[in-house]
């Protein structure tokens, strides 16, 4: 862990890996919900670093900071969301040839994992989501697609992420939602926000969750807290 002055009032946590910085995320706030440490206006999660925004005395959190030992089972127990997926994705036969394993398999590792969202970013509603661990870490594609479709189901590197809007891509798409992952008449806008835990369920696994064309929001509205 290293500790990089931001400015005047603000400090970097820079760590190794994106499962560190999930978890000093998750400690970080669950400290300043109870006081503790200084008071800081944001915490802001990133790929291997957080950001503490706006610190109303930052040598007193620097020498707080040093002395805390965090594992990584400090990630905590954010919200539950289930969203529904079709496994369909145009890159499916790609994942299931990199994993070693059938299209069926592929579909029965995701649906299987509890995946938590480290961060958000790229576009609004976002959500870079960890849960797969190393094994199946996919590379992004050699030529990225010009336009990727909303509700697409995608991995890169380490990370699931659900494509809130038509955009440019270059991640391995193994399936589509019909859930709105952003939608401004929302309270919040982002479905997805970090600490979220996501279950994806396979739709024909889970009929009766499947989110319909009045409410394509329906299926992954059901939240509960560990």
């Amino acid at each position: 862990m290293r500790l990089r002055p931001v400015g005047e009032d603000s400090l970097l946590v820079d760590l190794d890996t994106p499962e560190e910085a999930q978890a000093w995320h998750a400690r970080i706030l669950d400290r300043c919900g109870r006081g503790t440490p200084a008071p800081v206006r944001d915490i802001v999660p990133g790929d291997r670093t957080v950001l503490l925004y706006k610190v109303t005395d930052v040598r007193a959190l620097e020498a707080e900071l040093r002395g805390w030992s965090v594992p990584l089972s400090a990630a905590g127990s954010g919200p539950l969301i289930e969203i529904p997926v079709h496994y369909d994705g145009a890159d499916l036969g790609a994942v299931a040839g990199l994993w070693g394993v059938t299209e069926d398999e592929v579909a029965r590792i995701h649906s299987g994992t509890e995946h938590r969202v480290a961060f958000c970013g790229f576009s609004p509603g976002f959500a870079y989501m960890l849960g797969l661990g190393e094994r199946y870490q996919v590379p992004r594609r050699s030529a990225p697609r010009t336009s990727v479709p909303a509700g697409s189901v995608a991995l890169a590197g380490p990370y699931t992420g659900v494509y809130p809007r038509a955009s440019p891509g270059g991640w391995q798409l193994i399936g589509t939602t019909p859930v709105r992952l952003w939608d401004l008449e929302r309270e919040p806008a982002a479905l997805l926000t970090p600490g979220t835990r996501v279950r994806f369920v396979p739709q024909e696994a889970a009929p009766t969750q499947a989110a319909t064309p009045e409410d394509p929001s329906a299926a992954a509205t059901r939240r509960r807290t560990a």
